[in-house]
């Protein structure tokens, strides 16, 4: 069985697992899942109990979730070309540490600005909750810009999958109208620079449900019913 990715839209953090399975050249296929609707459904509890996205189904009928477990899984089974890393290296410990920074600083700091999309709020409170999250988007903006200390990657002279996990997260600052992504001169440029990669255009077209073409080997799309079809067949 072909490995399926179930990715959130819209603007989901799945943006990431796309781009990297892109980037290996594996084949995949992909499940789009209406958040939050269809996310927290009964339909997706036997892909995901807790209603998030992404998620991945193995070749084996197992299914795995979080961005970080997903790309590390990605990454294990793509060392020789040159994604993942020994994981006794140096650059495995780099990767590791930089995608612990974007889930636990730069994602969470985006996270009170949800949640005033996705529910009814006093005015005062939204107002508030805004704030606070603005200050905590600015303060990740300029940790982030410190880690990068003007390499061209994440990782320093080649992309890595951290590169493709701020992709997905680093949009959101556009989406929310937070800071002048000017301000920080190298993540600005890392921020460009992904705009340009075929995979990253590919996710964001896929997203948006536009004419995508592949650099990868996507081998389309299954609906919901037909990846939990998959899902019976492994079990």
């Amino acid at each position: 069985m072909t490995p399926i990715l179930f990715y959130g839209v819209p603007e989901g953090c799945s943006f990431g697992s796309i781009v990297a399975l892109e980037w290996t050249g594996a084949p995949y296929r992909l499940c789009r899942v209406e958040m939050p609707a269809a996310v927290s459904s009964e339909a997706y509890k036997p892909v995901n109990p807790i209603g998030e996205t992404p998620s991945l189904m193995l070749p084996d009928g197992r299914v795995m979730s979080e961005s970080m477990a997903i790309l590390n899984h990605i990454a294990a089974r793509t060392v020789g070309k040159g994604w993942g890393f020994d994981p006794k290296s140096e650059k495995f410990d780099r990767l590791n540490q930089m995608l612990a920074f974007l889930n636990t600083a730069f994602f969470n700091a985006f996270g009170p600005l949800w949640h005033t999309v996705e529910h009814e709020l006093d005015p005062l409170a939204k107002q508030a909750l805004r704030a606070y999250s603005v200050a905590k988007v600015e303060k990740a903006h300029a940790q982030l810009e410190t880690l990068l200390g003007g390499r061209e990657w994440l990782l320093g002279d080649e992309k890595s999958f951290a590169d493709a996990y701020f992709a997905g997260i680093a949009r959101w600052n556009d989406f929310h109208q937070v800071v002048d992504r000017g301000q920080f001169p190298a993540l600005n440029a890392l921020y460009e620079r992904l705009q340009q990669d075929s995979a990253v255009q590919f996710a964001w077209a896929i997203e948006h449900q536009e004419e995508a073409q592949t650099s990868g080997q996507f081998l389309g799309h299954v609906s919901l019913d037909e990846a939990l079809g998959s899902l019976k067949q492994a079990a």
